[in-house]
């Protein structure tokens, strides 16, 4: 019955452009207003004429790549809350020499004492975690330290009124390797390149060895190490979980 509807309609609208060509006959009127008129009694019939819209709330609104990526940094704060101990507070041994300066939000940390008259500072980077992975083409004494972890350091032996020594180390458990050491004279101009000195692992071996003993005397030693390498992962992991919600407030903007 629908069809014979629509074909009583489609009639109707054929009959309705029939009276406008008998009017343009009469009436000399123009095409666009005889097709206006018959196109307006063919609506005025038409309806009754079913039609049929598609519903838009029958599709499901996909998720925008800025709620995807919010989904990710949630799901890896509730993981890092979850598997790091990020609200792990270190105890400070009672005989650790320094003064410990950390500053939320900061990559490094500092630490400060006097030794008689020499002012000591050494600034503690974010330590380097084992990967797990090996590499064959290294010594034995290299292939060790590759499955530890370690923590940069940079220490300064300063004096009043004059240059200064700077040791750029690494600190593995229960060890620490001296990079470079190069005096520094704090008069140079951003221009002038001081000689640095040779590289610390091309001295006498007792030269290097004396160094080690003047560094331990003014606190840097392997239990120093082995607490800064602790509280430096502690660190990581409040800093990392910091960042996460950082990042989540800026996307959620």
């Amino acid at each position: 019955m629908a069809l014979n509807s629509i074909l009583r309609k489609s009639g109707s609208f054929a009959r309705a452009l029939a009276v406008s060509g008998q009017l343009t006959k009469n009436n000399h009127l123009g095409h666009r207003t005889l097709l206006s008129t018959a196109i307006s009694q063919h609506q005025h019939q038409d309806s009754l004429v079913p039609r049929f819209h598609f519903s838009s709330v029958a599709s499901k609104k996909k998720p925008t790549s800025d709620e995807n990526l919010l989904r990710l940094i949630e799901s890896e704060i509730e993981c890092a809350q979850e598997t790091d101990d990020h609200n792990a507070a270190e105890e400070v041994p009672g005989n650790f020499p320094f003064k410990i300066i950390d500053s939320p939000g900061q990559q490094t940390i500092t630490l400060e004492r006097m030794y008689q008259d020499e002012e000591i500072k050494v600034e503690v980077h974010m330590p380097d975690l084992v990967t797990g992975e090996e590499n064959d083409d290294d010594n034995d004494n290299d292939s060790e330290r590759v499955t530890q972890s370690s923590i940069p350091l940079s220490i300064s032996v300063l004096k009043k009124g004059g240059p200064y020594l700077e040791f750029n180390c690494v600190g593995y458990p229960d060890e620490i390797v001296i990079d470079g050491l190069s005096v520094k004279n704090p008069d140079l101009t951003e221009d002038q390149v001081a000689y640095e000195g040779p590289d610390f692992q091309g001295l006498d071996e007792n030269l290097q060895k004396s160094f080690h003993r003047y560094l331990e005397i003014r606190g840097i030693k392997p239990s120093t190490i082995n607490f800064l390498h602790e509280y430096m992962i502690n660190k990581d992991s409040k800093e990392y979980l910091v960042w996460l919600n950082k990042l989540k407030s800026f996307v959620q903007a």
